[in-house]
């Protein structure tokens, strides 16, 4: 039979020749790591090998870690591959790898696996192809909006929203209004903010009244960045939220809209007992540039923690 070693005259991939057929799984491991510092074509075929046939998981999970410097195709396919490998940890360290991939040649390998029976080959294809903002993913991204793993749903969202695909505002408005999942509402929450239309108004606002406190957040942050003083009401109410983490991401949304309306809502948040909320209401009411709001920010320049008084004085600079 073939050895590898016969493809390869370079002496220092012969040199690691005992170390990494040794019997003892730790030796081979480590003698992989010192193969790929060499940073030799001819020691990734072993690589690749070694990631697809060696018995010890740890090899095998070693051999992907070690691959994802490596954007060859038959390097991601192997990768690809590995996903499937009955090991976690070489199912894991295969993701990783995948995910630190730039190239769009990697993003034409990955993609056809994102169609893959099993759910984490699934999550992890679409996860690197998010990283990869690989345009012709879309389809597939769209198309996994209804897959019935709430983790593949959410990966998918996040291939939408890196995409900024304009016509994926449907079907993402949908799933922040209807999915069973907190964190696909959430995630399609925060895609929606990849356009400043307004048509995504009436779901961020329905987003703003969800169950979870999470989805609610997200939907504050995201009406500031959509930008439309439409929004401002639903934010001002927002500002009364159970959850503390609502209410700051709805005073800074505020700010950013430079919404007038909510310049009473802000000087009494202003005096709120946590200190996070004072800062932000100091900062949104620099952000209106309302002469009103220059009394009450003079009396918070003696406030007891240090970031709300540096926040007062930002925001009497804007003022004065």
């Amino acid at each position: 039979m073939t050895s590898l070693f016969d493809v390869t005259d370079n002496d220092d991939i012969l040199a690691l020749q005992p170390r990494l057929t040794d019997e003892d799984a730790g030796v081979r491991r480590i003698a992989l790591i010192d193969l790929a510092d060499l940073e030799e074509p001819d020691g990734l075929l072993w690589l690749v090998d070694r990631l697809a046939h060696d018995p010890a998981e740890e090899v095998r999970a070693e051999a992907a870690r070690l691959l994802e410097a490596w954007e060859d195709e038959p390097v991601v396919e192997a990768l690809c591959q590995a996903l499937t490998d009955h090991s976690p940890a070489v199912q894991a360290a295969a993701a990783q790898s995948l995910s630190l991939l730039k190239s769009e040649a990697a993003g034409r390998v990955i993609l056809p696996w994102t169609g893959h029976a099993d759910i984490g080959v699934r999550i992890a294809a679409f996860r690197a192809l998010r990283e990869l903002r690989f345009p012709q993913a879309a389809p597939a991204a769209l198309l996994a909006l209804d897959d019935h793993d709430a983790n593949v749903r959410r990966e998918a969202v996040g291939v939408l929203g890196w995409l900024k695909q304009l016509d994926a505002l449907p079907a993402l408005a949908r799933l922040a209004s209807d999915d069973p999942d907190t964190e696909v509402r959430r995630a399609a929450t925060g895609a929606l903010g990849l356009a400043s239309d307004a048509q995504v108004l009436p779901a961020l606002r329905q987003a703003l009244q969800d169950q979870a406190w999470q989805v609610r957040e997200e939907a504050a942050t995201t009406l500031g960045k959509v930008g439309h003083a439409d929004a401002g009401a639903a934010l001002v109410e927002a500002l009364g939220d159970d959850y503390w983490q609502v209410r700051l991401r709805a005073t800074r949304s505020l700010g950013r809209l430079r919404y007038a309306p909510a310049l009473d809502a802000l000087i009494e948040t202003l005096g709120h007992r946590i200190s996070n909320l004072r800062k932000e209401a100091a900062l949104a009411l620099g952000e209106l540039n309302e002469r009103g709001a220059i009394a009450p920010l003079l009396a918070a320049q003696d406030d007891g923690d240090p970031e709300v008084r540096k926040a007062v004085r930002i925001a009497l600079s804007q003022l004065q």
